[in-house]
């Protein structure tokens, strides 16, 4: 493993697998990528595994549900702030699944560390490209997404134009 630090937001490589939200705490709802599929941790749905030929379209929103602009309601910023409010909310995969076709919603708890605004943008589009590509499951593969979330946590982009550059190429590794 290189130095360079292994995760994309609430998205974290822990050891050979990877993972969304915080697992170490007693009690959350994390997600974890396993070459099936997506299986939630927790919560009311534990134990519930999604295969991946069924996921067609994935979103991400932070801090709320259904934020009413944008994707990250008030809790997002709280959520990352030294105080009484750090690590508190969750997240949401909001996914449009196949056979049959339904709409699901994977929450998760966020991490106690802060999130990076730049890397929650990179994070959702990498999600919504692999996904809509039709290519959901390599988001199991622990080599290619490591390799993707290398090259990502060192780019910058500004502009919507350039994080899709960023991650079309980092999903081309």
């Amino acid at each position: 493993m290189s130095d360079i630090r292994r995760s994309l937001g609430p998205l974290e490589q822990v050891d050979d697998r990877w993972v969304l939200g915080d697992h170490l705490r007693l009690g959350s709802t994390w997600l974890e990528l396993r070459t099936e599929g997506l299986y939630q941790h927790g919560g009311e749905s534990e134990g519930q595994l999604i295969p991946w030929p069924r996921v067609m379209l994935v979103g991400f929103t932070l801090g709320t549900k259904y934020p009413p602009k944008g994707s990250y309601g008030v809790l997002a910023l709280l959520g990352g702030l030294p105080g009484p409010w750090k690590g508190h909310g969750r997240g949401y995969l909001h996914m449009t699944l196949r056979h049959p076709y339904e709409n699901w919603l994977a929450s998760f708890d966020r991490h106690p560390r802060s999130y990076n605004s730049t890397e929650l943008v990179l994070f959702q589009e990498l999600l919504s490209q692999t996904a809509s590509e039709g290519e959901a499951d390599r988001l199991a593969d622990s080599d290619w997404l490591g390799r993707a979330v290398e090259l990502l946590v060192t780019q910058r982009p500004r502009t919507a134009s350039a994080i899709r550059e960023a991650v079309t190429r980092a999903r081309q590794l």
